[in-house]
């Protein structure tokens, strides 16, 4: 039979949402099973032979149509509503006890009428607006010229859903919300960005306005088995960069120092401090640190990760400074056996922590090629003088916006010529070992723009270069363009 029999029945008015319109009766046939200790034998049976139902989000086995066999627990099978053609059935099929209309079904379900362990009967089944998926209900909503690209995209942070709707879709925009909402059980609130990020705040946060639910946006997560708990509605936070905090922190290896200038609430630093490698997080937003420090404390990663809320430029050259002078070491300890639970802890070994950053991270994409600098002179003579003579220098994950194309080759030299215009340094792409920039293609941010992170080891040239005064507070703007 048609898709049409389990489709949603259709009101291209409605504009607040009644769930009790949502209602259908499809008519079935099922296979009344006699014995509930056959309902197994005769379920395979009839799948193996196609006869019964398969319909998404279904199960075959309902209670018995029959109030008073469903109350000594009796069930029956939903057979498929496909009826073959009389031609069909004369050929294939075969007919019941002599009917002279042809039988629907194939010689699986005669067979078990014949051993008296099935009958056929008629069956209504109901289905109501739970069955219907958020697609079903708003497409049988929605006028059709509005249907060309129905929104159901979102992101979801805790129990928050973020929405960025078109323009075409605002007048919709409380409907959708409650069934994105009633369609995904983890949801309590939806809300609908209405600024871009960072446009409002240059923290990165934006407005919103609440569609449905509470307006509660203080969320718990979890992501690389670390626990953060912030308020979204005061921090940056994008669930869709879980792919790139994963990649870039594998990067780093145990015992290392990392320089996380603007680490949020920590995506990079604590799943890091996590893997025993030494970050310090900075970030200039209080919420972030705040939220930052809580789950440092929260995942029990404070030995490694130590938070800061100061300007970044600045930091960049503190850190370095402050790190070549500290003289801090972590013992790491073994795990008693619970079989032991007098047993202590023993020291396997002690992690001194480097004089020198193997790594910085700049992830704020619109504007750290600014922050670039701030790494010229890096290392002035009175930082040399407490690090080692064989100093290596460290790689620099800058992340970025251009444009996008299918290669991205266009895109690697421009980064690279923004690059160069920060560092006063020619850099290329290409791999790090030979010098070059390698550009990582990591998320399509809209339509013709893309964020990439462009990794590199620092020059020598520029590390050491003498720096000039506004290197360390002022960022050379790049054009509009």
């Amino acid at each position: 039979m048609a898709d049409d029999m389990w489709r949603p029945p259709v009101n291209r008015l409605m504009r607040t949402l009644d769930r009790s319109f949502f209602q259908r009766t499809v008519e079935l046939k099922a296979a009344r099973v006699f014995d509930n200790k056959n309902i197994s034998k005769c379920r395979s049976a009839l799948e193996r032979s196609k006869d019964a139902l398969a319909q998404e989000r279904l199960g075959s086995v309902h209670p018995d149509p029959d109030a008073e066999r469903a109350g000594q627990g009796k069930k029956c099978i939903l057979l498929r509503p496909e009826v073959r053609s009389a031609h069909d059935a004369g050929n294939n099929g075969s007919q019941l006890n002599g009917a002279s209309s042809p039988w629907p079904h194939s010689p699986t379900v005669t067979e078990l009428v014949e051993q008296e362990l099935i009958a056929v009967i008629p069956f209504h089944l109901k289905l109501d607006y739970g069955y219907w998926t958020y697609h079903d209900i708003i497409s049988a909503i929605l006028p059709e010229d509005d249907q060309g690209e129905i929104p159901s995209g979102f992101s979801q942070v805790g129990h928050v859903a973020h929405l960025n709707l078109r323009d075409e879709y605002l007048k919709y925009k409380n409907l959708i919300a409650e069934i994105l909402m009633d369609k995904n059980p983890g949801v309590r609130t939806v809300i609908n960005k209405v600024d871009d990020v960072g446009e409002e705040s240059e923290y990165r946060t934006f407005k919103y306005e609440v569609l449905a639910g509470p307006d509660d946006l203080n969320v718990t997560i979890s992501e690389e088995n670390c626990t953060f708990k912030f308020d979204y509605s005061k921090v940056y936070w994008n669930s869709r960069l879980n792919t790139e905090h994963r990649r870039l922190v594998a990067l780093f290896q145990e015992g290392e120092a990392v320089c996380d200038v603007m680490a949020g609430i920590g995506p990079f630093a604590v799943p890091a401090g996590k893997k025993k490698i030494f970050v310090w997080a900075n970030d200039l937003n209080p919420d972030s640190y705040a939220s930052m420090k809580d789950a440092i404390t929260r995942n029990k990663v404070q030995d490694y990760v130590q938070p800061f809320n100061e300007d970044g430029r600045k930091f960049i050259r503190t850190a370095v400074a402050e790190l070549a002078q500290s003289n801090r070491s972590v013992d790491v300890l073994s795990r008693p056996s619970r079989k032991e639970p007098d047993a202590k802890p023993e020291v396997i070994k002690t992690l001194k922590e480097p004089k020198t950053f193997q790594h910085f991270v700049l992830n704020l994409p619109a504007t750290a090629i600014t922050f670039l600098p701030s790494f010229i002179g890096l290392y002035p003579p009175e930082v040399l003088h407490h690090l080692p003579k064989d100093l290596d220098l460290p790689l620099i994950h800058c992340y970025c916006f251009s444009t996008k194309s299918d290669e991205n080759i266009e895109e690697g030299f421009k980064i690279c010529e923004e690059l160069s215009r920060q560092l006063q340094h020619e850099m290329e792409p290409g791999k790090i070992e030979d010098g070059g920039v390698e550009i990582y293609d990591v998320r399509d941010v809209a339509p013709k723009k893309r964020m990439f992170c462009a990794s590199f080891r620092l020059p020598r040239e520029v590390a050491f270069r003498t720096a000039p005064a506004a290197a360390v507070t002022e960022a050379v703007v790049p054009p509009s363009s």
